[in-house]
């Protein structure tokens, strides 16, 4: 047997039969802080034998320790930002760090941990309460004393309840600790706006096709575990797993990690990363897709912008992302209704009527079968008229209504549907259009602090150029009692 793959079975041993897993280690009190020599909090790690740093994750392998091998964020960690500056320095305040999963969050983390002076704590949100955290703040004004800052690092802070996120406010505000929360949601929604006010909003957006490819051919050259395999690759392959990731690296180096693992042992010197086998590993991988997370509305809004601007390709493509990925079709379907309204309204009389239908379709029919169905009134509204005037129109009473709450509706307008009613002019001077020459008055139908106004200005599109002439004649009518 060749010498190489002796040696990578013996390695594939050790992966196995290690004798402790790649952990952090935490004091005996709690899981707050970490006990090492250095004396700081989480995410200093003890040396770790061969063995034990091949059974981490190559994710976690390849988890930059310093600002110059972080790739990509360019915007907010590159040379000349502000947190570059302040990281190098030590002298950040409170951050929320706010991007989707594999971005970066962490590994910011762990880098400020080796640059900053500061005790450094973590929690989880999913796993701490009130307790743990003035547990921290006790240790935090015990540091403060002795002169020394303390940072709290703050997972998921997004899980917080509101209770939780109030017993930091005040040692946020007073300088006992800095914060550092990382999470995947939007953190106007999710964040107390006081302790929001007083943090940095850092938001981090999916890495690029290009950073992914670099860290993923990065990992081939100088990862010790894959640099004993002759691993191939083509630039498409790579490209491959890169656009796969959505912009993830944690997720871009799991699947790496797969396709090396896909290969039987006695191949495991010879590993050949190409399209073919990127699509047999992963060919029914479902689409990473959260019904709750910021994906959701990213993707439904790239949908209602794609068909806005009249691109049917690109609203049938959006389409499929969210139905793939195992979205309601009727979450879509009232989407679509909705547009129909806002986005089309009068410029085509059928817009509503195709949306309502598909509604229906996808009710009556369910998945997978819908997917055409839904696919037809996408298309069909991309393709249709567009004119925003009726949510124009509403958006500009609204803006009226809200001023004039207190106004009361005029007499006239008014049933008298009992005789003290009558008796009070209810009703009094309302002209029944019926009696008039087209059916029309010019009677006031508005309070008279908005009489003659305008709210609803058809356009030149579609339907909506004859609703415009059907507005002139009626004006007409108003103004001369005639055609």
């Amino acid at each position: 047997m060749p010498i190489n793959n002796v040696l990578l079975i013996l390695i594939n041993k050790i992966r196995v039969f290690a004798e402790k897993p790649w952990r952090t280690k935490y004091s005996k009190e709690s899981d707050i802080k970490l006990k090492n020599k250095k004396e700081k909090g989480v995410f200093m790690y003890e040396q770790l034998s061969f063995g034990d740093q091949m059974k981490r994750p190559l994710a976690e392998r390849m988890r930059p320790n310093s600002l110059k091998d972080f790739v990509g964020q360019d915007e907010v960690i590159g040379a000349k930002s502000f947190l570059r500056r302040a990281i190098e320095t030590d002298t950040f305040s409170s951050l929320i760090l706010w991007g989707p999963p594999g971005c970066g969050k962490t590994t910011l983390v762990h880098i400020i941990s080796e640059k900053t002076n500061a005790m450094l704590y973590k929690i989880s949100a999913v796993t701490s309460g009130v307790k743990e955290i003035k547990e921290v703040l006790d240790n935090a004004s015990q540091n403060r004393f002795n002169m020394r800052k303390t940072i709290l690092f703050i997972d998921e802070i997004h899980r917080l309840n509101k209770a939780q996120q109030d017993v930091l406010l005040p040692d946020v505000e007073n300088g006992n600790i800095i914060l550092i929360g990382a999470t995947t949601e939007n953190p106007s929604f999710e964040i107390n706006k006081a302790l929001l006010s007083r943090s940095y909003v850092v938001s981090l957006k999916p890495l690029s096709i290009e950073d992914i490819e670099t860290i993923l051919k990065k990992a081939i050259l100088t990862d010790s575990f894959l640099k004993c395999y002759n691993i191939r690759y083509s630039e498409e392959a790579i490209n491959r797993i890169a656009v796969y990731s959505g912009g993830d690296a944690r997720n871009a180096l799991n699947m790496l990690e797969f396709i090396i693992q896909y290969y039987p042992e006695k191949e495991i010197s010879d590993i050949d990363i190409s399209l073919a086998v990127i699509d047999k590993v992963f060919a029914n991988q479902q689409l990473i897709y959260d019904k709750k997370g910021d994906e959701h509305y990213n993707i439904i809004s790239a949908l209602h912008k794609s068909m806005r601007n009249s691109d049917p390709d690109a609203a049938v493509y959006w389409l499929s992302r969210m139905l793939e990925a195992g979205e309601d079709p009727l979450f879509i379907a009232r989407r679509l209704i909705r547009f129909a309204s806002e986005d089309i309204g009068l410029a085509d009389y059928k817009a509503l009527n195709i949306a309502t239908s598909a509604y229906e379709a996808a009710h009556y029919i369910g998945m997978p079968e819908c997917t055409v169905n839904l696919t037809q009134a996408v298309v069909y509204l991309a393709i249709a008229p567009k004119s925003n005037a009726l949510y124009l129109a509403y958006e500009n009473a609204k803006k009226d209504a809200k001023e004039t709450r207190g106004m009361q509706v005029p007499l006239h307008l008014r049933n008298a549907s009992t005789e003290l009613m009558e008796s009070m002019d209810y009703g009094k001077g309302y002209q029944y259009a019926h009696d008039y020459e087209g059916y029309i008055t010019n009677m006031n139908c508005l309070p008279d602090v908005l009489k003659n106004k305008k709210y609803y200005f058809p356009r030149e599109s579609g339907g909506e150029k004859r609703v415009k002439e059907r507005l002139k004649i009626i004006e007409k009518i108003k103004e001369n009692g005639t055609f």
